[in-house]
């Protein structure tokens, strides 16, 4: 029996305009990244923003299991199976975390002959994005640290801080540490931390931005820190939401990817179910909409966590309504 790798490696890709073609995308309206991966431009929410919505399809499990495996194989398989019988159908999914790649977990492109390739590529450095988030959360960190050395003009108290680092990786070292060491140019020491960057604020925030305007809004309304007198403090006040959207400006956009057989799939964003939402990103959920019959996405964790925010959460913040829920069952693990 052949391996995940050695099936996905073996796999006949399509070149990437072509499967964009496919669910009628212009090919100047995607940005390659390379021959088999690309970014979906704003042009295309502009040209298909009349067009009637398809039928929204979510796929979740009774229970999680602790690989996490099942739901992502099963919505590949099923958007698979409906092109093979005629229906067009455009799969929606997050992309993986280099944690869990790293981790126990491994992979999160499917399995077996339901995978989403190039395989090895969305479960790594993929397009970028998990890095410009990264690098947007730190850049917050840092202009707040900046804000106290260069004289507190917020009264920003730093025992109180509540925005933590962030990194794509399995880390617990890094959890909870003492930084600004090494005398008075490096800063006022403190008390800091370190999460995941797919459980990061940023994370969250991409993934229910309706644009990009929509995302500084939110970026700024984040909580950072409270002042002395018990105030709050928010990322506009230290004046680092601009910054942090332009790091991601090309992170909110959408990636086109495709299954083992060819089948369109929209890539974007990795919010944790157990701290977040656990879907991917509302714009991405949207296009798909857009350019399939059927859009088939999933929801992390088991239903009692991930589709209840799904439903409780993402689909109340972007108006979305499931036609139909696949139902993963019980698993003995």
């Amino acid at each position: 029996m052949l391996t995940d790798i050695e099936i996905a490696q073996a796999a006949k890709m399509k070149k990437i305009g072509e499967i964009a073609e496919q669910i009628g995308i212009s090919q100047d309206d995607i940005e390659p990244y390379g021959h088999y991966k690309a970014k979906l431009g704003e042009a295309v929410f502009d040209k298909l923003k009349d067009k009637p919505d398809g039928k929204l399809i979510l796929v979740t499990a009774v229970n999680p299991t602790p690989a996490g495996e099942g739901k992502t194989t099963v919505s590949i398989g099923l958007g698979q199976a409906m092109n093979k019988i005629g229906k067009n159908a455009v799969v929606a999914l997050r992309e993986p975390s280099l944690g869990p790649v790293f981790g126990i977990k491994g992979g999160a492109a499917g399995g077996g002959y339901s995978q989403v390739v190039p395989m090895e590529d969305i479960n790594l450095h993929f397009t970028g994005d998990m890095h410009a988030i990264t690098s947007a959360n730190n850049l917050m960190c840092a202009m707040l640290d900046n804000h106290i050395q260069q004289g507190n003009e917020q009264n920003i108290d730093q025992r109180q801080i509540l925005v933590k680092r962030c990194l794509d990786m399995n880390d617990r070292a890094l959890r909870n540490i003492v930084c600004s060491l090494g005398g008075k140019l490096n800063g006022i020491p403190r008390e800091d931390h370190f999460c995941i960057t797919v459980a990061s604020e940023v994370m969250a925030i991409l993934c229910l931005a309706d644009d990009v305007f929509d995302l500084k809004r939110r970026l700024g309304n984040i909580l950072v820190a409270y002042r002395f007198d018990g105030s709050p403090v928010y990322c506009r006040d230290i004046k680092a939401d601009g910054a942090m959207t332009v790091l991601l400006k090309d992170a909110i956009k959408p990636n086109l990817v495709q299954t083992l057989e060819n089948t369109p799939v929209i890539m974007h964003g990795g919010p944790f179910a157990n701290i977040a939402h656990g879907c991917n990103s509302v714009r991405a959920t949207k296009i798909a909409l857009k350019l399939g019959d059927y859009a088939i996405t999933e929801a992390g964790f088991g239903s009692d966590l991930g589709a209840e925010k799904f439903l409780d959460i993402k689909c109340r913040f972007a108006g979305l309504k499931p036609s139909a829920s696949c139902l993963l069952p019980l698993s003995a693990r």
